[in-house]
């Protein structure tokens, strides 16, 4: 790992939510922005994963949400929105929407007066995200299925995008659907990636290693 990424994970302040059975919170590691705490608090794991898997909701690793896909562990979606830094009244796309549960946590840290949007190319999973989304009082945030293009292009630009599968490469169509200034991070060969768009000729990328994701469809 480079000195970069470890000086960036030493200071952290630790704070990813471990939950018990009954909903209180066991310790904080990873999270240190106070809206993203604030969502992890409100938005509950457990309303996103499937009837079998409710035990194992606050479980720190992956959940299988069917058709081969899985709803991320907590530590990987909380080092990821730390990296994002979604802020009130933006718009974001959260690519590979799942089960809709980084959509929800983007929904409660945009507020009212921001919009998300969130894709996912599997009917039957925009079917589960969208009744998972029903469950809060969310009516800035929505799931689309995917067409043909990968992203939103027709909602673009965005001030953020997250995405939460693997892709082989760079996609440079979501980097072209980001405001300049924006931000996307997303897993590429199993590497986290942090994309600020510096202008339509520059982006500034910093790597993080270590994770493994479901690939991008």
């Amino acid at each position: 790992m480079e000195k970069d990424n470890q000086d960036f994970f030493l200071s952290l302040n630790f704070a990813i939510i471990f939950l018990m059975e009954d909903l209180s919170y066991l310790e904080y590691t990873i999270l240190r922005t106070g809206s993203i705490i604030a969502a992890f608090r409100a938005v509950d794991r457990k309303d996103f994963v499937l009837k079998e898997c409710e035990k194992e909701a606050y479980g720190d690793y992956p959940l299988p949400i069917g058709f081969g896909q899985t709803i991320s562990q907590p530590t990987t979606v909380a080092f990821m929105l730390e990296l994002l830094q979604p802020q009130k009244g933006e718009k974001i796309l959260d690519v590979g929407s799942g089960s809709g549960w980084t959509t929800a946590l983007l929904a409660h840290i945009t507020g009212r007066k921001g919009k998300v949007f969130g894709v996912e190319k599997i009917p039957e999973l925009v079917s589960l995200g969208k009744n998972n989304l029903a469950k809060h009082d969310f009516p800035n945030a929505e799931i689309r299925e995917a067409g043909k293009e990968l992203g939103l292009p027709q909602e673009a630009p965005f001030d953020r995008i997250l995405v939460s599968a693997s892709a082989r490469t760079i996609p440079e169509e979501l980097i072209g659907q980001l405001k300049k200034g924006g931000v996307m991070v997303i897993p590429v060969d199993n590497d986290v990636l942090r994309i600020e768009k510096i202008s339509n000729k520059e982006n500034k990328i910093q790597r993080f290693e270590g994770f493994v994701f479901v690939p991008l469809v």
